[in-house]
């Protein structure tokens, strides 16, 4: 009888030496990370009934454009969920987390209902909250240093102001503007275009995020990391 796979958690200094070890030896690695706007969109319809979904403040914000995204919207789900099947590494909220602002039936709650729907069993786990700590800690950007580094966020020009000037000194090659879904697919096809430039992918831009970071690393083998809100402590200080 096969023994179930032991499900290995990092810290953040433990993911920093996976970071660095894909980055040397120029290994395929993803971070993808779960809060509650993943959680919604892999709910729809399944999980939850998508009439329960859009009443949800998140949702109703999506609607608005405010979330890179509108829903219902089957296709980023099953794109989200297959990422998250496939990604090196999952950031997960803890049980009674309050890194993110948001109900706490919405974050690992609902994590764990999703997760067994689809039978997702992420064998390599950390902290959802680990893209903020990475954009505060040295040993991160030093590990970089000297790496080709494409962007791809809403603010791209930004950020790669931000990133070329102290204290971080990045190489940044590209910097990929990305706002909605809907770009999904010429994206991809620019970074499989240009995947002999870069090195690794830092990627800020929601719920898009867990697909583009899983299938650029898959597509290119390049380290691939959803970054998330380290965006807004690069240019503000701060995560909102």
């Amino acid at each position: 009888m096969k023994r179930p796979m032991q499900q290995i958690y990092l810290e953040t200094r433990d993911l920093l030496k996976q970071i660095e070890d894909a980055v040397e030896n120029r290994k395929q690695f993803s971070l993808v990370r779960i809060g509650d706007g993943e959680n919604l969109v892999m709910s729809q319809h399944h999980v939850w009934p998508i009439s329960k979904v859009l009443q949800e403040r998140w949702a109703m914000k999506a609607n608005r454009g405010e979330k890179g995204l509108t829903l219902p919207n089957l296709p980023l789900r099953n794109a989200v969920v297959s990422s998250v099947k496939k990604a090196t590494v999952v950031g997960i909220l803890p049980a009674g987390d309050n890194t993110i602002n948001a109900p706490d039936y919405l974050k690992r709650p609902l994590t764990d209902k999703v997760f067994a729907h689809y039978q997702v069993k992420p064998a390599v786990i950390c902290h959802a909250g680990v893209n903020r700590e990475l954009a505060r800690m040295k040993e991160f950007w030093s590990l970089l240093s000297g790496r080709r580094i494409l962007v791809i966020t809403r603010e791209a020009e930004k950020i790669k102001e931000r990133l070329e000037k102290e204290p971080y000194l990045q190489n940044i090659v590209y910097a990929l503007p990305f706002d909605q879904w809907s770009e999904y697919r010429k994206t991809i096809k620019w970074v499989i275009a240009h995947k002999n430039h870069f090195d690794v992918a830092l990627i800020s831009c929601g719920v898009s995020a867990v697909v583009l970071a899983e299938q650029i690393a898959s597509l290119t083998g390049k380290v691939a990391l959803d970054f998330g809100k380290a965006n807004n402590i690069i240019l503000k200080g701060r995560p909102n």
